[in-house]
């Protein structure tokens, strides 16, 4: 049965179409297509022939249909987005069985002028093509309900992910712009110099926070913005706030996400060194290694029941590498006894 969805039927232009051209989609296809020649050829022959030269014969047809249909559903992928889902599926389904249907009818009508052998004789084309067609019926109706099963899994993931960014790029906190108008207001009388500047650093910390999460971004922009942001809790916190960075390793012109590091920072100060009389150290030491970058930050654990931590910035970051970098970047969080070190791992080559 066709699958149903009332996300696209409410809005044609949402993406639920897989896209057959890309390199994860022609993959599985062509997975799907290997095993569908290997189950041809085991299967039981009126003239057996040697099963090795049979596999040969049968893959590049098989997967000769495989590319002829992706190519076709690709370039209809435009048309059959603008349909309510229903029809798309029912018209791609359709477009594959007869693709594969007239593909099979010219394959056989051209082994049997070169007699060739490859194929079947003349009285049986019409049966030849029809099998095929079945054949394709079949397997094409499971494997576009798997794909247009995985795009709308992968579209509300990605529906998911925006929505989390949003919600972490509207939460500077307001505890910390307040704490930061108070400053600039204790700076304005006895040091204005001062003032501006942090003035200037709020200023790019919100031109930050309310940007859109897709716009171009590096990581060296995302080392300033932190820098900023530093500056601005140093006013705030004086000598309590002790910096140990080291990040002269990392690739300043990596692609990344918008405020992907600066919330680390600001959960390690407000939940590790703020609650402390003392204050503490805020590490950052960074390396690339291995086609790899890593980000290292560790500051220490306040005592008591304070120690414990708001995870909401460290799932949120989390999930935003997820859905930039998949299985490529990775958050790890290791709790010492006096030290919470956050590790994040992303590919050397940016956002995928």
């Amino acid at each position: 049965m066709a699958p149903r969805a009332k996300p696209p039927e409410s809005n044609p232009s949402a993406t639920w179409m897989p896209t057959f051209c890309s390199a994860p989609t022609l993959f599985v296809l062509m997975l799907v297509g290997e095993l569908v020649a290997l189950v041809i050829v085991l299967a039981p022959q009126e003239s057996p022939r040697e099963w090795l030269p049979r596999l040969g014969t049968t893959t590049v047809y098989v997967q000769w249909l495989v590319l002829l249909n992706a190519v076709v559903l690709c370039s209809l992928r435009k048309s059959l987005q603008n349909l309510i889902s229903f029809a798309g599926f029912l018209l791609a389904w359709s477009t594959a069985v007869v693709v594969t249907a007239l593909a099979s009818w010219v394959v056989c009508r051209i082994d049997q002028s070169l007699d060739a052998g490859f194929t079947v004789p003349a009285r049986e084309t019409l049966r030849f093509v029809f099998a095929n067609a079945a054949i394709c019926a079949l397997i094409a109706a499971a494997v576009l309900r798997y794909l247009f099963v995985f795009e709308q899994w992968r579209e509300r993931m990605r529906a998911a992910s925006k929505a989390q960014v949003e919600a972490l790029q509207a939460r500077i906190r307001p505890h910390f712009l307040f704490n930061s108008m108070n400053t600039i207001a204790s700076l304005i009388r006895n040091r204005p110099a001062d003032a501006e500047r942090t003035v200037e650093d709020l200023a790019e910390l919100f031109r930050a926070a309310l940007g859109p999460d897709d716009a171009p971004a590096t990581l060296g922009e995302e080392l300033d913005l932190i820098e900023r942001y530093l500056a601005i809790e140093r006013l705030r916190l004086g000598e309590r706030l002790r910096l140990d960075i080291d990040v002269a390793a990392l690739p300043r012109d990596l692609p990344l996400p918008r405020l992907l590091l600066q919330p680390l920072v600001e959960n390690a100060i407000y939940h590790g060194i703020q609650p402390r009389a003392e204050g503490g150290t805020l590490s950052i030491h960074g390396q690339r290694a291995h086609g790899e970058v890593e980000i290292v930050f560790a500051n220490p654990l306040p005592q008591g029941a304070s120690a414990r931590r708001n995870g909401m910035a460290l799932a949120n970051v989390r999930a935003r590498i997820g859905y930039h970098f998949g299985t490529h970047g990775e958050l790890r969080v290791e709790p010492q006894a006096d030290q919470f070190i956050v590790r994040v791992r992303l590919p050397e080559n940016g956002v995928q």
